[in-house]
């Protein structure tokens, strides 16, 4: 069989996407309450962080305060919902910042609950060595 017809259609395929490749799901976790505008630019940066290193990532407190008031309890808890059910779809939970959120620990408890890898990374998307709670 001649495998060079096959060869070059993948070649070609590569180049006119080659962005498409398979991406693992992270879940970003990093504050969200609080200063909302700083707490906001920093999720962007985590994400983006995620991309470079190859990953897709799932940023709930990017996308649900779009339309959900986190300022109403029973909101903010379908917030939360949501976001934990995107993290059930994810291969890791990546952590951000140095400050631990009651959100961010509701997420880090349910990951941990569910046997999900959890790493954690300083605001400056430094991976830190180990981190028990």
């Amino acid at each position: 069989m001649d495998r060079t017809p096959y060869e070059a259609m993948k070649a070609i395929e590569k180049q006119a996407r080659p962005h498409f490749d398979y991406h693992p799901m992270v879940y970003i976790c990093s504050p969200y309450a609080g200063n909302i505008e700083e707490n906001v630019f920093h999720a962007r940066r985590y994400s983006r962080f995620a991309v470079e290193k190859g990953y897709l990532p799932i940023t709930p407190h990017l996308l649900y305060p779009q339309f959900l008031d986190d300022g109403l309890q029973s909101e903010r808890d379908l917030g939360m919902f949501f976001g934990i059910v995107l993290m059930s779809k994810c291969s890791e939970v990546w952590v951000f910042g140095e400050r631990i959120s009651t959100g961010m620990q509701i997420e880090i408890e349910r990951a941990r609950c569910k046997g999900y890898k959890v790493r954690f990374f300083g605001s400056d998307c430094i991976e830190l060595s180990c981190k028990k709670d």
